[in-house]
């Protein structure tokens, strides 16, 4: 899923999309995120998987 973010454009996960890059992040080789990264995306993927927000918004330059 990280795949498609866009670095200069704004990029919208919706709930689905957020549960597969939950799954994925685990998954990643090192470096690819940064150990900080990788939390802050896991608690704001969580807040729209627990139906506080629809979307994950990802907004670019």
């Amino acid at each position: 899923m990280l795949g498609h973010l866009l670095p200069y454009a704004d990029t919208v996960f919706n709930h689905r999309q957020v549960s597969t890059l939950l799954e994925e992040v685990p998954r990643l080789p090192a470096g690819v995120l940064t150990d900080e990264f990788a939390r802050e995306l896991i608690e704001l993927g969580q807040v729209v998987l627990d139906g506080q927000s629809l979307y994950l918004w990802f907004l670019g330059d």
